[in-house]
């Protein structure tokens, strides 16, 4: 065999999984800006940030990509905090009609666009706003090679998100075969 191992993908989203929101005010703890982060000091709830997630996600061997609607602004205020370099973004489609049929069918926005992105790699996509139908279609869409991961707006990744990331990341390829409802491939929160 030629050429190299292409490593899963990691879409990330934000809001949610790095900026927990939702619980009683004054619950999240913040953690301080390091100097010349000026641009992400403008926006206060950066702070919430946990700067650890940086390695934590660099530690799972995967290729994470942004797939948040900060797109960019995530490599220019969000990356620097948690100490990654710039990573790819995904840049999101002009809405269709077809958006409209899925909004009302209850899938994600983002769900056609991350398979598509996915290329038929396999791929972990970790959102605060994932649903069955989403990890459903994903399932008939783009075959048995992908986590769909819901994280609690609440808390943000958690521990026990980053076992589920860490125990799907290490299944061989044929470990897809589980059942989605028995912890396989689309299990997860």
């Amino acid at each position: 065999m030629t050429g190299s191992v292409r490593l899963p993908l990691l879409f990330l989203d934000v809001d949610g999984p790095l900026i927990p929101f939702g619980g009683e005010p004054g619950r999240y703890p913040t953690y301080p800006l390091a100097p010349g982060l000026r641009r992400a000091a403008a926006n206060p709830l950066l702070a919430r940030i946990d700067p650890r997630h940086g390695a934590r996600l660099a530690a799972l061997g995967c290729e994470v990509v942004w797939a948040t609607t900060w797109m960019d602004e995530a490599n220019e205020c969000i990356a620097p905090l948690l100490g990654l370099p710039r990573l790819a973004v995904v840049d999101w489609p002009e809405p269709s009609d077809a958006d409209d049929r899925d909004e009302r069918d209850g899938l994600h926005w983002k769900t056609r666009a991350l398979v598509e992105w996915a290329a038929g790699a396999p791929f972990v996509w970790v959102d605060d706003e994932v649903t069955d139908t989403d990890r459903a279609w994903v399932a008939a869409h783009h075959g048995r090679h992908a986590l769909v991961h819901r994280v609690d707006a609440r808390l943000g990744l958690t521990d026990d998100d980053y076992a589920a990331l860490t125990a799907w990341l290490r299944q061989p390829c044929g470990a897809e075969d589980q059942h989605p409802l028995d912890g396989g491939p689309f299990g997860g929160n």
